[in-house]
């Protein structure tokens, strides 16, 4: 895993390249999340894993941790939400997003 991509193995052992939108440890249970997506597809979705300092990726298990997840996703969200409202605001012309 560099800095923005993170590559992953499929359930047919292809190798895929993700880009990463964020991660983000929990300091409750000392797990690291990564939240990436295929930027090839049309519609990507965002997907999560736990990594570890090797860069290794696990399958997130429990309910409360995918609720975690879920909640610091739409807080991005928002805040990339925002980020987009603020320099839209800005510009002379039209935004066009």
């Amino acid at each position: 895993m560099d800095e923005n991509t993170i590559v992953v193995t499929d359930e047919l052992g292809n190798e895929v390249e993700y880009e990463i939108l964020f991660t983000f440890e929990n300091e409750e249970n000392g797990h690291q999340y990564v939240v990436y997506f295929d930027p090839e597809k049309d519609e990507p979705e965002a997907q999560a894993a736990i990594f570890d300092d090797e860069g290794g990726l696990f399958p997130i298990e429990t309910p409360e941790e995918w609720e975690l997840v879920e909640e610091v996703f739409q807080s991005f969200v928002s805040e990339e939400d925002e980020d987009e409202t603020e320099y839209c605001e800005g510009e002379d012309e039209e935004c066009n997003s």
